[in-house]
């Protein structure tokens, strides 16, 4: 059951940080992705700096703010490489 609510969460993640990134985004179905990947990075990144979320809405927060980093990431590799 965690598993699914992990995938959630950065699927909802996903679609709010293509949201938010205009232009940035790659579809709806590669923020989704993009979501759940930036869902581990959000978890570590924050564990690095001593923060830990709880409940959905610390995870969402966490997935959100790593979905976000990501798309910047990739966005600025595809930009530096095309």
């Amino acid at each position: 059951m965690n598993l699914l609510w992990f995938i959630l969460i950065g699927l909802v993640a996903g679609f709010l940080a293509g949201a938010v990134m205009k232009g940035h985004g790659f579809g709806l179905l590669g923020n989704l992705i993009v979501g759940v990947i930036g869902a581990l990075l959000g978890g570590f990144l924050l564990g690095l700096l001593g923060i830990y979320t709880a409940g959905v809405i610390g995870s969402l927060i966490s997935a959100f703010l790593g979905a976000v980093v990501l798309l910047v990431l990739i966005g600025f590799i595809k930009r530096k490489g095309g």
